[in-house]
């Protein structure tokens, strides 16, 4: 922490000093944590040709730590690759999937994109605002759940969609969600619409910062029938796509 002194000139201190927060550093990860990360850091690394590409699944490395990009998570990620703090801010606040403050087991994002807006999105944000007593950004008291209303998810065929820790939750209702969020605070086994059984929310940035996932099922999440419906109309009428003309157009 950096601090300032000023005289006290009310007349109530007598001329004591009054510190005055001007700034403040992160704490530092404490050494056994730092070293374990480290030796991870090194791993993803090693990855990649040159060092400061290794930034994106570093932040999900630190992520997964505290559940948030913290100020000691970019500190840290800008030591081992030689940046700014300012160059790793940057990236961690431009992407969404970067969470700034603490989030709970289970980050559960609705969907309010015009299609699944206009299937039920903003109804089932409401619903889950009403039912949870928080609003969107906010966490439960319990830590369990925190509410977000996120952007498109690439899965507008099955809209209403809610993902829960980035995994699909398909067509989906006030009822659905509600019996959802339940089931997560519970403490059961949830499995999403197409994947592998959830996992918590650190878990998973551990995952995304390019480390095994262990969970049964995990490369079960092929495209349905409603994503595959035009190709099969498509092989149907014996459909193709144009063939490039003589000049190679």
């Amino acid at each position: 922490m950096t601090t300032a002194a000023r005289s006290d000139t009310t007349g109530n201190g007598g001329g004591s000093p009054i510190l005055l927060r001007l700034s403040t550093r992160p704490e530092p990860y404490p050494p056994f944590v730092r070293d374990r990360l480290e030796a991870d850091a090194q791993e993803i690394i090693a990855r990649y040709p040159h060092p400061r590409s290794a930034l994106l699944p570093l932040l999900h490395l630190v992520q997964s730590e505290e559940g948030f990009v913290s100020g000691t998570g970019i500190d840290f990620c800008a030591e081992q690759l030689g940046l700014t703090g300012a160059e790793v801010t940057a990236v961690a606040t431009f992407y969404s999937m970067f969470r700034r403050a603490p989030t709970g087991d289970y980050h559960v994002g609705v969907c309010t994109n015009t299609l699944c807006a206009v299937m039920g999105g903003d109804a089932i944000l409401r619903a889950l605002e009403q039912y949870l007593g928080i609003h969107h950004g906010e966490t439960t008291a319990d830590g369990a759940i925190t509410l977000e209303h996120i952007e498109c998810n690439a899965a507008c065929d099955y809209a209403p969609v809610v993902m829960v820790n980035w995994e699909f939750f398909d067509n989906q209702t006030p009822d659905s969600v509600r019996a959802l969020v339940d089931a997560l605070r519970a403490g059961q086994r949830v499995t999403p619409t197409r994947g592998a059984p959830l996992c918590t929310f650190r878990e998973t940035a551990r995952i995304l910062a390019g480390f095994p996932d262990p969970r049964p099922g995990a490369l079960d999440g092929a495209p349905g029938p409603a994503t595959l419906a035009g190709l099969e109309v498509a092989k149907e009428l014996d459909m193709r796509a144009p063939q490039p003309d003589s000049e190679g157009l």
